[in-house]
């Protein structure tokens, strides 16, 4: 086994990033406060060709030195809008079709395991570190998901929760669905790893 070299990976530029095609999937973040966070979770939209970003309320936009820290120059390749009040947006986005999913607990949630995905374009909303999802946006939002625990802990990092939700999230739409071929997109190929030597 060898660690691949960042030249092997075949990562696209910021140029070609911003042209290629997305996923029909979008982020909104509903008064996240963490400027690293933001930054964290631009990265995982690079990742997982998120169409948009939405920087709902008081979370902080670029450019900032934390947001960079932690993005590696995300926010220039992924697509991003702040929006001072959330909630009208999510509703303008609700008539054109996009359906919202709130990452929550609430007495409705469902579990991220047993989640049936809808054939819909996706906005998934974060909120606050401390207090989650606003009232008024999880009042818009079609569904709520939560992803299993079992710490002591209530809740994950913001940036983290995002993280496996959009990989989760990612991982449908770019199976064999409605999306398969309206977004352009396909699960990247890993090479085979090379025949050895059986571990002991």
């Amino acid at each position: 086994m060898r660690k691949l070299q960042v030249e092997e990976l075949g990562r696209l530029s910021v140029e070609a990033y911003r042209t290629a095609p997305k996923l029909p999937l979008r982020l909104a973040l509903d008064e996240v406060r963490s400027r690293y966070n933001v930054g964290s979770l631009l990265r995982s939209a690079d990742a997982f060709r998120v169409e948009k970003v939405y920087l709902g309320g008081f979370t902080p936009a670029p450019p900032h030195p934390e947001i960079h820290r932690s993005a590696l120059g995300a926010e220039d390749s992924v697509a991003w809008e702040k929006v001072p009040v959330l909630p009208p947006l999510l509703l303008q986005l609700k008539k054109e079709g996009w359906y919202l999913l709130a990452v929550e607990h609430t007495d409705q949630s469902h579990s991220l395991w047993q989640y049936r995905w809808p054939q819909k374009p996706l906005v998934l909303i974060l909120g606050n570190e401390l207090s989650g999802i606003s009232e008024a946006v999880l009042a818009v939002c079609h569904e709520a998901i939560e992803i299993p625990q079992f710490g002591t802990k209530h809740s994950l990092n913001v940036a983290v929760a995002g993280g496996i939700v959009l990989y989760e999230a990612a991982r449908i739409l770019t199976g064999e669905g409605p999306f398969h071929t309206a977004s352009g997109l396909k699960a990247p190929d890993v090479p085979p790893a090379p025949e050895g030597p059986s571990p002991q």
